[in-house]
């Protein structure tokens, strides 16, 4: 009966929003606990979910992980599953190296130990394969690049006509990881240019508790700048608001403060023929040589953003321009049916070179 109370979809969803739990810096013992899996305090859930695998209405061809922090099942997997195991990886070393000392090190080097164990590892990025390959000390044969694509429902009807008012669009959450003060900043030297003087922030993708002191800064900084009358944040945000919203734009910045395995929103904004301004690191530079439809600065000049996006908004040619060859390339190669074709293709693959014991 307690099983059945800590089960609840509702105490569940609950915890899930309690922002600590899912905060590297106080999950040490934790991680540790579940990459050791049979070792772990987790045992029992470790039975209950082989004991489900193994049945034979749920038989499956293949198991798939969906992050490097599973790996602690692996081993009871394949003692009782005669399938391929196979892991996706998407920006797990942010987590495992955001671990206090000696936590990090330890679940890195558990991870390490487990991943030659896993049959086949699929990165959502060609950047995030190689970076893991070398974090992980894996072959390159053993690592593939599936990426991932987006519901193009929504977006099949450009957009008739641009903002009437230079608009710069901020889409992620709103925290200090994700460069929210980065583009704040930007956007105030942005506004000194006479020209753009009238330029609007608008700020999407939503908080949890633990951004509250963050954005009490922010706020405060642009009403010191005088322009907290041009910024406007988005609380609501079902997926008719974010396709208004993405329309609504100039061009849209997420300025990543680090490197990024894989960038939904620069997507999103694509299909909606919306140019991005992005940092070149982590994937940014991969996107830009496949879909165009946006810039790059160098994030290591504080100058950078502000000068990418003001020369985009002063030449909104230009602008349409990427928009429309970015939405192109979007509908092209990254349409969610598209790419999840691809993802059976890799592990069909996978499961023909699977030596069945």
């Amino acid at each position: 009966w307690i099983d059945r109370i800590f089960d609840s979809p509702r105490i569940l969803s609950w915890a899930a929003r309690k922002t600590g739990l899912t905060d590297a810096h106080e999950l040490g013992r934790t991680t540790i606990s579940m990459l050791q899996g049979e070792q772990g305090r987790q045992i029992k859930e470790l039975d209950r979910l082989v004991d489900w695998l193994g049945a034979e209405e749920n038989r499956a061809d293949i198991i798939c992980l969906s992050n490097i922090l599973l790996a602690g099942l692996v081993e009871r997997i394949k003692e009782t599953l005669d399938v391929p195991v196979v892991c996706l990886l998407q920006d797990e070393h942010g987590f495992l190296d955001g671990l206090p000392s000696p936590y990090s090190e330890q679940a890195w080097e558990i991870v390490t130990r487990l991943a030659k164990d896993i049959d086949a590892f699929v990165a959502v990025s060609r950047y995030y394969a190689d970076f893991m390959r070398q974090r992980l000390a894996l072959d390159a044969g053993r690592i593939n690049v599936g990426y991932v694509g987006i519901s193009l429902e929504g977006f099949a009807e450009p957009r008739r006509s641009e903002p009437d008012v230079p608009t710069i669009g901020f889409l992620s959450q709103t925290c200090s990881e994700k460069g929210l003060d980065t583009l704040v900043e930007a956007f105030i030297a942005v506004k000194k240019n006479r020209k753009l003087k009238g330029a609007k922030l608008r700020i999407a993708g939503g908080h949890n508790a633990g951004d509250e002191a963050f954005l009490k800064k922010i706020r405060c900084r642009l009403a010191s700048a005088g322009i907290a009358a041009d910024v406007e944040f988005l609380d609501d945000f079902d997926s008719d608001a974010k396709l208004a919203f993405l329309q609504s734009l100039s061009l849209l910045s997420v300025p990543e403060k680090q490197p990024v395995s894989y960038g939904l929103y620069v997507f999103e904004a694509l299909a909606a023929g919306v140019p991005v301004v992005q940092p070149a690191r982590g994937v940014f530079p991969e996107l830009m040589d496949i879909l165009g439809g946006g810039v790059l600065y160098d994030p290591d000049d504080k100058s950078e953003p502000a000068r990418a996006i003001e020369q985009l908004l002063l030449d909104p040619d230009r602008a349409k321009e990427l928009g429309i060859k970015g939405r192109e390339a979007v509908f092209e190669k990254f349409d969610v049916e598209q790419t999840a074709f691809e993802t059976v293709r890799i592990y069909e693959e996978i499961i023909k070179q699977f030596p069945r014991g």
